[in-house]
């Protein structure tokens, strides 16, 4: 292994860069959340092993895509339709805070803290 070095003032430095992962959801940084305070025991396994971004990243996807299809199914069973949002917006926005408020529940439920 060939380590290149850099000169600041009378030192020389190593080349060392760190491969930052690419920033984590809003579920994913729940998890790691709960994770931490909670279980710290699997929390450090998982940090030292390599493995605690991979599964805080699949948690997160994983997170996206249930509240996804369960907003269209939702949003269906509370009526917020375009044509609700065109005459009423108030309501249909207010129906669709609820369905995204009890998504998210269900998601944090499922997902994060089990």
């Amino acid at each position: 292994m060939n380590i290149e070095y850099r000169r600041n003032g009378d030192y020389l430095v190593p080349n060392i860069e760190l491969n930052q992962p690419p920033p984590l959801g809003k579920y994913g940084r729940m998890r790691r959340t709960f994770l931490k305070e909670n279980c710290p025991v699997l929390y450090n396994h998982l940090l030292l092993s390599g493995k605690l971004y991979p599964h805080l990243a699949e948690i997160d996807q994983a997170a996206k895509q249930r509240l996804e299809q369960m907003m269209l199914a939702l949003t269906q069973a509370a009526g917020a339709t375009e044509e609700l949002k065109a005459r009423d917006p108030m309501q249909w926005t207010g129906r669709m805070n609820a369905c995204k408020a009890q998504a998210e529940e269900m998601i944090r439920n499922e997902l994060i803290y089990s």
